[in-house]
């Protein structure tokens, strides 16, 4: 089925739900039994039309890359080697194309790759970058150091959120340097103004701002091996091969520091900044009712509420969740009616991140509030190392990403991102 039909399909469904919620809601009554069953099987089914179209879109974006290869000019398939004569002027392609060029001839045969211009152009871009990054970049010759292009990097990143819930939700905030980066905040929730009365002075109410600071961790990708045979092969995409696999080893590093990081040594996460917000009753060591959910979002400030109310969980707290009713037995989890509206808990979307804890005893399970207050600060974006020398006897190239960041919850004072914990016992 195309992505089309698909999307289709999944707003008739999730319009018969909305319809026969709003139809028990109207008539002030519980789900009847046969309503109850038709729910949940309507909703395996949008789960599973969900990872037809999560299939589908990725099939459409790789045949977009493939129609946008297809349509590139010759002189952007680089081979490994000294670059043609026949190449066109470098006045007649951007700036861009011609560091995409490079970083694509860098990737499969280093620096011996690149032809005059190409050089000229990393060259540019390293005299450009702030000296902390060229220092980072440890030469660019013969260490085999490379600061990534921006269109690879923009995949790098969009690949990242895939493995990084919290980043698809945090403010993200780039830096030159790596220096210590202080945020002001500050809490004025307790004070009010008053009446003046006439030719009555003015009083005074100081306003404290606070301060926390971001650091720069660094983490690394480890090493991803590929083979001499892959590099030279034109027909292997292999940018998007090693976009995927950084992607997938930085976003579930720093993910799990932006969730559950202690601040001491790493990233302080947004499940350690969050404050109580409802604690499970004596029994409620794996679940979380009803009212747990609506004494959770009423904790959170309304203004916090309005600004970018959401839920954060693991999946399986969420598979809890979809089963929950109300008091008149409607149930809690709603389907996004069209083609990119989230599904809603509450009235409020969610995000689904694996790196929170699972429902058990004393759990921080289920957040909820203002997530956009967790800042991640990323320095420099992505630095790369081509290791040519250590794995030749195997015929194999080893690649290296590395990135510096940090993350913390804002305004944590305020309490503007709240936890359900679970029971003890």
């Amino acid at each position: 089925m195309n992505l089309k039909a698909l999307q289709e399909k999944r707003n008739q469904i999730a319009t018969q739900m909305r319809d026969m919620l709003k139809r028990a809601e109207d008539e002030e009554r519980r789900f009847t039994a046969e309503e109850r069953e038709q729910w949940e099987r309507m909703t395996a089914e949008i789960g599973e039309i969900d990872e037809a179209i999560d299939e589908a879109r990725k099939l459409h974006d790789d045949l977009d890359e493939i129609d946008k290869r297809a349509g590139e000019p010759l002189g952007t398939r680089v081979p490994v080697g000294p670059e043609p004569e026949s190449r066109s002027e470098p006045e007649q392609r951007s700036q861009q194309d011609l560091e995409r060029e490079a970083f694509r001839a860098w990737i499969r045969g280093g620096m011996a790759a690149l032809g005059d211009e190409h050089r000229a152009i990393v060259q540019q871009r390293m005299t450009e970058l702030p000296s902390e990054a060229r220092a980072l970049a440890v030469g660019t010759g013969a260490a085999g150091g490379f600061t990534v292009p921006e269109d690879f990097y923009n995949q790098l990143e969009e690949a990242m959120k895939a493995y990084g819930a919290v980043r698809n939700v945090a403010t993200i905030i780039r830096t030159d340097t790596g220096a210590n980066l202080p945020m002001p905040t500050v809490n004025d929730t307790g004070n009010v103004g008053a009446i003046v009365n006439e030719n009555t002075q003015v009083t005074e109410q100081d306003v404290t701002f606070g301060q926390v600071t971001l650091g720069a961790y660094m983490y690394s990708s480890k090493i991803v091996r590929v083979s001499l045979q892959l590099l030279q092969d034109s027909a292997f995409d292999i940018e998007a091969y090693l976009a995927r696999a950084f992607a997938e080893r930085l976003g579930r590093a720093t993910n799990a520091h932006f969730t559950t990081g202690t601040g001491t040594g790493q990233p302080a996460g947004i499940v350690t900044g969050a404050a109580q917000g409802k604690v499970g009753a004596t029994g409620q060591t794996t679940s979380v009712t009803y009212n747990d959910l609506v004494d959770l979002v009423h904790s959170v400030d309304p203004a916090y509420r309005a600004l970018d109310g959401r839920w954060m969980m693991h999946d399986q707290t969420l598979a809890a969740i979809k089963k929950l009713v109300d008091s008149q037995g409607r149930p809690l989890w709603a389907p996004g009616i069209i083609g990119g509206e989230p599904d809603r808990i509450l009235g409020y979307p969610y995000e689904i991140n694996n790196d929170m804890p699972t429902m058990a005893a004393s759990a921080k399970s289920i957040l909820f509030g203002a997530l956009s207050k967790y800042h991640i600060r990323e320095v420099l974006g992505i630095q790369m190392l081509r290791l040519q020398e250590r794995y030749a006897d195997f015929l194999q190239v080893g690649f290296l990403a590395f990135m510096r960041t940090d993350g913390v919850l804002l305004d944590a004072g305020t309490n503007p991102v709240k936890y359900y914990q679970n029971s003890a016992t």
